[in-house]
């Protein structure tokens, strides 16, 4: 169930790259799956690679995986899968006006680690990833991916009526008229949300689903204060 996580701007060789990684990593004892960014975006992405990753097979994700966020997505479901994983940056490459900002793998980051870039035609590190990825134990799950017994009914109270308030804001200012780019303020919370396109219910419930299952997962009455701007910044990052 290993799983490869390619990153890097357009242009940057990594569809080039997952091809190559499927070929050395499938065989007649395992296969090699690349998923790439489709239609749904990073929840799609991310259900298709959870979905791969019940099985023993490789998973190769050849997307742009621009943002530290999404890289962290799918580091906590291998980590939930109990497999292997490893980072591959794809350097250079040139994005253009609108598309998203690239943030470096940082290797202090443990969701950036094992971290392998390449550039140009340089060879792929196949020995260096292939120990990664088969000879060494996968880490076992913690608290960050591991299902916690939850420590405080206030903190899951908290959890639900914060999210709720936030997407009844968004929902009312889409309502009473405002465009993308405005930007939208939900009371008692110091930032706004700025949206570069209308979003619809079921959209925000889902992403109120996932953002309240992350949540769960590190229960702690310390982030209560913050749970309002914490939900906005998923926001910000999921709707795109």
């Amino acid at each position: 169930m290993p799983l490869v996580v390619l990153c890097g701007r357009p242009g940057s060789g990594k569809s080039r790259r997952a091809a190559e990684l499927r070929e050395a990593l499938g065989g007649p004892e395992r296969a090699a799956h690349v998923v790439t960014q489709a239609e749904g975006g990073r929840a799609a992405l991310r259900a298709e690679v959870e979905r791969r990753l019940s099985r023993r097979d490789v998973v190769i994700v050849d997307a742009g995986n621009e943002l530290r966020s999404i890289r962290y997505e799918l580091y906590c479901a291998a980590r939930q899968a109990g497999t292997a994983r490893c980072l591959l940056h794809c350097a250079g490459g040139a994005g253009g006006p609108d598309e998203p900002p690239f943030e470096e793998p940082d290797p202090s980051c443990r969701w950036d680690r094992p971290l392998f870039t390449v550039r140009g035609e340089e060879p792929l590190p196949l020995g260096d990833i292939r120990a990664a990825l088969f000879e060494s134990a996968p880490p076992p799950p913690h608290r960050a991916t591991r299902t916690q017994p939850l420590q405080s009914c206030g903190f899951l109270h908290q959890l639900d009526r914060v999210t709720q308030d936030v997407l009844a804001a968004v929902l009312a200012a889409q309502r009473s008229g405002a465009q993308p780019g405005e930007t939208i303020r939900v009371p008692g919370v110091a930032e706004g949300l700025v949206l570069s396109r209308p979003v619809s219910v079921a959209e925000l419930s889902r992403l109120r689903r996932q953002f309240i299952s992350y949540t769960k997962m590190q229960p702690s009455d310390e982030n209560l204060p913050q749970l309002a701007s914490m939900f906005l910044q998923y926001l910000s990052r999921s709707i795109q």
